[in-house]
């Protein structure tokens, strides 16, 4: 293994420490010798810190992986085997997660979706509205937060989704699918929902008219629990990195456009649209009472988890659904301590 560095002394001892980190009181100050982030392409801050180089300033002498994966079930493959430290998933993929005891925490909020996930349908179709969907073929990518809203959806409107054919698509192989005219419509995220309007597509609905009547989706990043007890400093530092990232995202925007454009594959103008319709957070609000809260005073984000599980139940992806309590020992809220 390689000799580790030693930035400063060990810290003192934190007044409290939340029970579910088992850390010790004087964290290590170390640094590993590299980070692996697993990140999406999503227009949120974190791409931006990846874009902006943000994560390479704050460690310059640790090697920073970043590592693409096209879906929050593949980030928790990865988690398992060990294989990434830091990663992104949706509330869907993340709430099955902590029900299979995955080893991570949550230690960041990135974004609430909004209209940067969609149900999008060819214009010849015929498809009109969602009674319309029945007989046809629409694509998603199964236990995302896609899949989450498209089902909220139909339950909604009361529709049962076997008078549907939903199948499982990644997001990379959805637009060739959608050109060969295999599939009627999709329900995804930016940028390939971007790229479907831009081929003769139309929303019939969003994710943020979904989350209106009660199904909220979003965004999160989990580490890998050997990681954050190993060195919850450089976590910490982390999330330095994505705060800068964010409010860059937010004062900036039309910089950050153009520095997001290439990775989404999209003009900056097209990024700039897409990066309209989500609700991106820094670390400010991540102990907001409507997110993570405080350890003295949890907040809304676990019982979003849990009622998240609780439909994966109903949809048989998972078997059983814990407690709230198991949703949010997972929240790391202490991390962001005064």
């Amino acid at each position: 293994m390689a000799t580790m560095i030693i930035l400063v002394l060990l810290a003192a001892a934190c007044s409290s420490e939340n029970e579910n980190t088992g850390t010790a009181s004087s964290a290590s100050k170390e640094l590993p010798k590299e980070i692996r982030i697993g990140y999406q392409v999503s227009p949120n801050g974190e791409l931006v810190a990846k874009a902006l180089g943000l994560a390479e300033k704050k460690f310059p002498n640790v090697t920073i992986s970043w590592i693409k994966f096209d879906s929050g079930r593949d980030v928790n493959t990865a988690i398992a085997s060990g294989s990434i430290d830091f990663g992104l998933v949706g509330t869907p993929p993340g709430a099955s997660g902590i029900v299979q005891g995955l080893p991570y925490q949550i230690y960041y909020i990135h974004d609430v979706i909004g209209d940067s996930e969609a149900l999008v349908v060819q214009s010849t179709s015929g498809i009109a509205n969602l009674e319309d969907l029945k007989g046809k073929t629409i694509a998603t990518t199964f236990s995302s937060t896609s899949h989450f809203s498209l089902m909220s959806a139909l339950k909604q409107a009361n529709i049962d989704p076997s008078t549907i054919k939903i199948i499982d698509m990644q997001a990379p192989d959805l637009f060739a699918a959608w050109q060969r005219g295999d599939i009627d419509g999709a329900y995804i995220w930016q940028p390939v929902q971007s790229k479907l309007i831009s081929a003769g597509g139309k929303v019939i609905i969003t994710s943020k008219e979904v989350a209106e009547k009660g199904a909220m989706t979003g965004e999160f990043g989990v580490v890998r629990t050997e990681f954050i007890t190993k060195y919850p400093n450089v976590v910490k530092q982390y999330i330095e990195v994505l705060d800068e990232g964010s409010k860059y995202y937010r004062d900036h925007s039309q910089e950050a456009s153009e520095a997001l454009s290439e990775e989404l594959g999209l003009t900056p103008e097209e990024t700039l649209q897409t990066m309209s319709e989500i609700t991106v957070l820094d670390a400010s609000q991540q102990t907001d009472e409507k997110y993570m809260g405080t350890p003295e005073k949890p907040g809304a984000f676990g019982a979003l988890l849990k009622a998240t599980a609780d439909f994966l139940v109903e949809q048989q992806s998972i078997k059983n659904a814990p407690e709230l309590s198991v949703f949010q020992k997972a929240i790391r809220n202490d991390l962001y301590a005064q």
